[in-house]
């Protein structure tokens, strides 16, 4: 198979109502556009074209209208998920090969733009398969320099799984799912420089992978398999959910954030327990054990109590209890710690060693699947107004 890259000159400056379809027509069929062909476009056009451009004088705020989520945050770069799914710098919010000061946005949904500028095309070129991907530029973790990758698509498949077949040893692949329209949008960014004015390209020589065709939404993985959902500083700025999300916690994620917890110089305390709580009697019986020092979710799936026979442990057990609530975190789970008095007693109903009256309650951790936030009006402290800085 051979791949071949034409890049698409020449296009005028696109303005908000402008066609798409009409202005590229004329160029792809100049081109030998043909049946197969995949005609990739940059994600600043269409935003041009879809009018989501906003004055540049306030990039911070027009960064945080576009995020859902933040993952990481390091001076004035956040890597931000968007409301599509997309997590990136800046929530897409980009300057570059832009006029009059103004800032693009990512289109409303890409992978409806492609789909709509394919079904023109085709109409307006005469043909019956074309591909479209529209493609925005990414970082990526672990890796320097940018790569264009697919933000939309359409008349193509977005993944190619692979899982089942075999390698040519005979071996059956068993994770391999091929992420097919980044490789063809980071193909064309090899025609499509940023400083080249070559908002679109063809690709074209592609084999018709044995695949489905698909959406650039099919390239976004899944919360719960994903291993660096956010960083350890955003875990502490998130506010406790007011929800937690169906589902179960796995016992291989506890038991991890325990050992973390608990490695180094942090093992547990002598006289500190921990009771990991599962099932609905046991709930109900942590619920008392909080009195007047906090709440117990509801829904909450698993609660961990650590215990003591004397509250002459207290300090380290507030610091474990910090480190294995930190570790959940960084587990994917979301996690309501509440610390308990040092007056508030066990009760038998947990099967704590030690009669009621001796075993103390130093600290009761809440924790399942993420969920909604809670107060949706939580803001980072401002220097001056909440926060003293000490000289």
């Amino acid at each position: 198979m051979t791949v071949e890259l034409a890049p698409i000159a020449g296009l005028p400056e696109i303005a908000a109502g402008d066609d798409l379809a009409t202005l590229l027509a004329p160029k792809l069929r100049a081109a030998g556009i043909t049946d197969g062909d995949v005609v990739v476009v940059t994600s600043k056009i269409v935003s041009k074209a879809e009018g989501r451009l906003v004055p540049g004088t306030d990039r911070a705020s027009a960064v945080a209208d576009e995020t859902v989520r933040v993952v990481a945050r390091r001076g004035d770069l956040v890597i931000a998920e968007t409301r599509h799914g997309f997590v990136c710098a800046n929530a897409g919010v980009d300057a570059s090969n832009l006029d009059g000061g103004l800032l693009a946005l990512l289109p409303d949904d890409p992978d409806r733009s492609a789909a709509r500028l394919r079904e023109a095309l085709e109409h307006d070129l005469g043909l019956t398969r074309l591909g479209i991907v529209i493609t925005d530029t990414f970082g990526r973790a672990w890796r320097t320099g940018l790569v264009n990758v697919a933000i939309g698509c359409a008349g193509l498949p977005a993944v190619v799984d692979l899982r089942g077949r075999t390698d040519h040893h005979g071996r059956a692949l068993e994770v391999t799912v091929v992420a097919y329209a980044d490789e063809v949008a980071a193909a064309s960014g090899l025609v499509m420089a940023k400083d080249a004015r070559v908002p679109v390209a063809i690709v074209r020589g592609l084999a018709a992978p044995d695949a489905p065709d698909g959406r650039a939404t099919d390239l976004i993985r899944p919360p719960e398999e994903d291993l660096f959902r956010t960083s350890p500083l955003e875990g502490l700025r998130t506010p406790a959910p007011a929800a937690f999300a169906h589902g179960e916690v796995p016992r291989s994620s506890l038991e991890e954030a325990i050992s973390v917890a608990m490695a180094g110089p942090w093992s547990l305390p002598r006289g500190l327990r921990l009771t990991v709580v599962t099932t609905a009697v046991g709930r109900r019986a942590v619920r008392p054990l909080l009195g007047d020092a906090g709440t117990l979710p509801a829904d909450a799936p698993v609660v961990i109590v650590a215990t003591a026979l004397s509250g002459e442990v207290g300090v380290e057990a507030g610091a474990l209890i910090e480190r294995l609530r930190l570790a959940l975190g960084a587990q994917g789970l979301a996690v309501v710690a509440s610390t308990a008095g040092d007056g508030t007693r066990a009760v038998p109903e947990l099967g704590l060693a030690g009669s009621a009256d001796d075993v103390v309650v130093m600290g009761v951790i809440a924790c399942g699947p993420m969920g909604e936030n809670g107060d949706s009006e939580w803001r980072p402290p401002r220097y001056g107004d909440d926060v003293t800085i000490w000289r």
